[in-house]
This record gives structure tokens, C-alpha cells and sequence, in this order.
């Protein structure tokens, strides 16, 4: 296992196929067990299923990814149809700024036409955007964010190799405001905000643009509260208190009821 290293170009017999497992690849040069495997996301695009290998049959394909524990070596025949894309995708370094246009948007995520290297042969773009990596704010539609034909530069984040495409951030290319915001707050801080959801174990609460804040039930009030809409609705304007702020996980955690003196006085 130790001479073979992802990115290689291998031959081999397809020995078994497996519901489970794929396709059991016996590799030039490794006789004495089938270490290949050809799962169906790794087969080349336009081969729907399995069926299209046969046991006996003689394949080359990249190699993905090594698990030493369980002595597999994937391998991907995608990689060894395109080699281009895959050249193109192999030489990007992370955090490069690609530039290219929204090509789709799906409800998975958003595809990116990029100005350079090859076109993907079978989605419409080879860059792909995560809901999560469009914005650091929340936001309800992808329209928000943006536009099917809009141009657009982002962070090359890393090669999907099941996929073939580059994995972008939209929201890397953009300040932050969380870190901004921890910078001037600390815990215990009380801040004027306002209510933008209701989920069954608390509340968010906007303290700035594009900061939220969660509120646990528990800290909607001094008295017990079974459901926020209880004791809030959206759109409320409410004063929180800071009761945690994780910069590195960005997670800003607030408290209602903590904010207000209690019923019982102060020393309840």
C-alpha cells in the first residue's frame, strides 16, 4: 500500500462486484488481493449503475483516496475519462480566487461556470457553492444572495473528487462580521434586539446586521416557557443579554430573561 499514492493512474482486473462495497479491483502489481475499489460515484459519468462493469474486465482509474486500516484504495474511472478536469482541479491551491459565473442554482447548492481551465462534462459548471459558504448571514432565499448569471469570485476550498469539481466559498471573498462583532462585545453585555425565529428550543434574536444570537427556552424567561411563541413573536424588539461568544465557532448564545430583573428580586 505504501507505493501507491492518490493521484496515480492505475491498472487492474475488476474482480467482484458488490451491492456494498462497488466494483473489487485486483491492481497491476498487487496479484495477492483485490485492493481497488470502484464505488458508483466513481464510475465514469454517463454510466448510471454498477451493471455497466463485468467481472474479468480490465479498467484504469485514478486513485482517490488510501485507507491503510481497511487496505482499500479507491479509485475513480471519472478521473482517468477527463484528465484535464482533473489536471485543472489537481493544480489549484486553497484559498485561490476563482472568478466565473452562476451557471445554476439548485437546491443543493449553486453552480459556478469558472472563467478558467475545462468545462465539466456533465453539471453546469465545474465550481460548486454551498448554501452555507454563499453568505455569512442567514438568509431565507438564494435569491438573497445571488443571480443565476451573476459574476462572481471565490475561495477554492477543496477538489470533490467523487464529483469532480472545485468546492468554492463566496462568503471567505467577504470581512466577516461576527469577528467584528466580538471584538467590541463581551459576555455580559446587555444589547437591544430583535426577534427573527421561533424554533422549538429557543429564539434568535438580531443584535446587529447580520448577527443572531440564540436564545435557549430556558432563557426566554424567569418563569417556565413550553414554547417561545408563549412569551415572543417575530419581528419583537427585545433587550438580550450576552451569555456566550465562541469566535472560532462563531456562535453567539443570548439570554431574555437575564436581561430584565428578576420577579423575586435579585436574589432569586
Amino acid at each position: 500500500m505504501a507505493s501507491i499514492d492518490i493521484g496515480d493512474l492505475c491498472g487492474g482486473v475488476v474482480t467482484e462486484i458488490t451491492r456494498s462495497r462497488g466494483a473489487a479491483v485486483t491492481l497491476d502489481g498487487f496479484p495477492t488481493k483485490a485492493l481497488g475499489s470502484v464505488g458508483p460515484l466513481d464510475l465514469p459519468w454517463g454510466d448510471a449503475r454498477l451493471g455497466t462493469l463485468e467481472v474479468g474486465r480490465r479498467i484504469t482509474a485514478e486513485v482517490t483516496a488510501v485507507d491503510l486500516d481497511e487496505r482499500v484504495v479507491r479509485l475513480s474511472m471519472a478521473a482517468a475519462a477527463h484528465p484535464e478536469l482533473w489536471a485543472f482541479l489537481k493544480g489549484l491551491e486553497r484559498d485561490a480566487i476563482l472568478s466565473g459565473t452562476i451557471a445554476a442554482i439548485e437546491s443543493f447548492g449553486v453552480f459556478v461556470a469558472l472563467d478558467d481551465g475545462p468545462s465539466h462534462p456533465v453539471f453546469p459548471g465545474v465550481g460548486f457553492i454551498t448554501y452555507p459558504e454563499l453568505a455569512w448571514q442567514h438568509f431565507e432565499a438564494v435569491e438573497e444572495v445571488v443571480r443565476l448569471g451573476q459574476r462572481v469570485s471565490c475561495a477554492f476550498l477543496q477538489f470533490d473528487t467523487w464529483n469532480g469539481e472545485a468546492r468554492l466559498s463566496l462568503r471567505a471573498t467577504q470581512p466577516d462580521p461576527f469577528q467584528d462583532f466580538a471584538a467590541d462585545n463581551e459576555v455580559g453585555r446587555t444589547l437591544p434586539g430583535k426577534v427573527t425565529r421561533l424554533i422549538p428550543f429557543g429564539a434568535f434574536v438580531r443584535v446587529a446586521e447580520g448577527i443572531e444570537g440564540l436564545v435557549p427556552l430556558e432563557e426566554l424567561a424567569w418563569t417556565s416557557v413550553e414554547k417561545p411563541e408563549d412569551v415572543l413573536r417575530i419581528g419583537a424588539d427585545v433587550l438580550v443579554l450576552i451569555t456566550g461568544l465562541d469566535r472560532e465557532r462563531r456562535l453567539l448564545r443570548l439570554s431574555l430573561r437575564q436581561a430584565s430583573p428578576s420577579p423575586a428580586g435579585p436574589d432569586r
